[in-house]
């Protein structure tokens, strides 16, 4: 089954609701304008509720089917990034420093297109909740409307989502059974020593040299204290300290991420390094604070329900345009909590080559659109089918 022939009748109309959440992107919680414009096109289709300000700026739609039956979750974020966009594209940002480097307008198009289709057709029982989310990049929205009680309060069963992924195949699906996405913290630390000349360290507890020894302790935990084959990314990725050639600075402050996907590892890792600063602090008499964050927890998929993804997956694209066990990888994603929360699956949707995510060049590729929506309504269509 190819890209259902209604939502391709109104691909334009895709398109142009694309360009125009590109035109004017929205960051994290702040996403006010663009949520209007979902709800006022919402209500263009005929969906029977819509449920605003949820999770701050986030809304759920709802759509009746026939007759009774369970009700299945789509979700999409809205946010942008603070980025300032490159492409010269007519439809480029029209907001300095502020651009859709991820291509969440996309994803908001896709969900668009999926929910005018089901409100024309209704070929399902049950219900459709319809997530639009603010504040996926780092904000934590999916979060917040969990906290806002959406599962229990739209009595949803299972819930699903997808992002776009350059450098796949255009139209392509990929997705994996169980962790598809890393755990993501972030770690601070600020060291306190004593300056002074820099011909003259003796008199100084320097700051520079014990950042130095944190930096180099902290690749241990990698090497050292867990098991190989458990993946684990600890990054140092700032260090910043002194102004001037013959100053010892009195502070350094380093900060970093770490990426883990088993609960156990996490832990390990926020236990050595609370161990290490202590240690450094007492081996170079400075004092160390850690300020050690933890972010989205892994995003892990449901067996069952990634099962069933890929079928309707295969009957959109074709069988060898899916990949069902695809791997993992080290980014985050805030749908963990989604999926924490109920079963579902997350899908990667291959946009071809070009830019990748976060780039000031990137733009999301309106052709696979279309694509996306039919994906979304099939899952409906098969998960929940209309009673003859």
């Amino acid at each position: 089954m190819p890209v259902l022939n209604r939502i391709a009748d109104f691909a334009d109309d895709m398109t142009a609701w694309r360009h125009h959440l590109h035109r004017h992107p929205e960051l994290g919680f702040d996403c006010h304008a663009t949520a209007a414009f979902i709800a006022d096109r919402l209500r263009a289709f005929g969906v029977d509720e819509i449920h605003e300000g949820i999770g701050q700026t986030g809304l759920v739609a709802i759509l009746n089917g026939q007759g009774d039956g369970p009700t299945i979750g789509l979700r999409a974020d809205m946010d942008a990034l603070p980025l300032t966009e490159v492409t010269g594209l007519d439809h480029a940002s029209s907001v300095p420093g502020r651009m859709h480097a991820c291509g969440h307008d996309g994803h908001v198009t896709m969900l668009l297109g999926a929910a005018r289709y089901l409100a024309e057709t209704r070929n399902f029982a049950g219900r459709v909740a319809l997530i639009f989310q603010p504040a996926e990049e780092g904000g934590g929205g999916a979060d917040a409307m969990v906290q806002d009680g959406i599962m229990e309060r739209f009595d949803i069963a299972r819930v699903f989502a997808m992002h776009n992924s350059p450098g796949e195949p255009e139209g392509s699906f990929r997705t994996t059974p169980g962790p598809i996405m890393a755990a993501v913290d972030t770690f601070e630390i600020h060291l306190q020593g004593r300056g002074g000349h820099g011909a003259m360290p003796h008199l100084t507890a320097d700051p520079v040299v014990a950042a130095v020894a944190v930096v180099g302790a902290i690749q241990t935990i990698s090497s050292r204290n867990h098991f190989a084959l458990d993946d684990l990314v600890v990054s140092v990725t700032q260090i910043h300290t002194g102004s001037a050639d013959n100053i010892v600075p009195d502070t350094a402050y380093i900060c970093g991420t770490v990426r883990t996907f088993a609960p156990h590892v996490r832990d390990m890792v926020r236990r050595r390094m609370a161990q290490i600063c202590a240690g450094q602090a007492a081996a170079y008499d400075v004092q160390i604070r850690l300020d050690y964050q933890q972010g989205y927890p892994a995003t892990v998929n449901d067996p069952d329900q990634t099962a069933f993804a890929v079928t309707v997956a295969q009957d959109i694209a074709g069988a060898a345009q899916v990949i069902a066990d695809g791997g993992r990888e080290m980014g985050a994603e805030d749908f963990s909590y989604m999926l924490n929360a109920r079963p579902g699956c997350y899908l990667f949707l291959g946009q071809g080559d070009g830019p990748g995510l976060h780039h000031p060049a990137y733009d999301f590729n309106d052709a696979v659109a279309p694509v996306g929506a039919s994906f979304f309504a099939r899952l409906v269509e098969r998960a929940q089918p209309a009673r003859a």
